[in-house]
């Protein structure tokens, strides 16, 4: 198995690997996230993507999808900003793919999108994202207790963000 990893953009036709994925690394992902495991989650997050609501890219190394990384709620205009999500499967994590995928992901919305600041909202015990985010450059901003809706709970939430121009 290599260690490089590059990111593409989702299509409708990667949705049988991404349930299949999704449906294997349940375990891995609770209660971190919660993507989609059947068709029907799949054709809705198609949607919002469709919608321009998300960018979403596939960390794929060989060959095969190692991850998610999306860009969701874009706003340009005076915000100028997105919220950053990912999430890796489960038999890829723990070999630095996910880092490389989310560090082209946000060169790519800072330079070709042209977001001014990306926000990463992490559950505190999620010390794997938490160390993912510090690896990138993204600083602490707050605690928004309760922040997100996950597996049926409200889970609290650290703001961590990036400016394009934070070096």
């Amino acid at each position: 198995m290599s260690d490089r990893v590059t990111i593409r953009r989702a299509r409708e036709d990667d949705a049988a690997a991404l349930i299949r994925g999704n449906l294997a690394s349940r375990p891995f992902h609770t209660p971190w996230v919660e993507p989609f495991t059947d068709r029907d989650g799949c054709n809705r997050w198609l949607a919002e993507i469709r919608a321009g609501r998300k960018l979403a890219f596939l960390a794929v190394t060989d060959g095969a999808i190692a991850g998610v990384v999306n860009l969701n709620e874009i706003v340009y205009g005076i915000f100028c900003s997105a919220y950053l999500g990912y999430y890796a499967m489960a038999e890829f994590a723990g070999r630095g793919l996910m880092t490389r995928a989310v560090e082209l992901t946000v060169a790519h919305a800072f330079g070709e999108l042209g977001l001014h600041r990306l926000e990463a909202n992490v559950q505190p015990d999620n010390l794997r994202s938490l160390a993912l985010v510090k690896r990138l450059g993204f600083r602490l901003e707050g605690y928004s207790p309760r922040y997100l809706k996950i597996a049926g709970a409200w889970r609290d939430h650290e703001r961590w963000a990036r400016l394009a121009d934070d070096t």
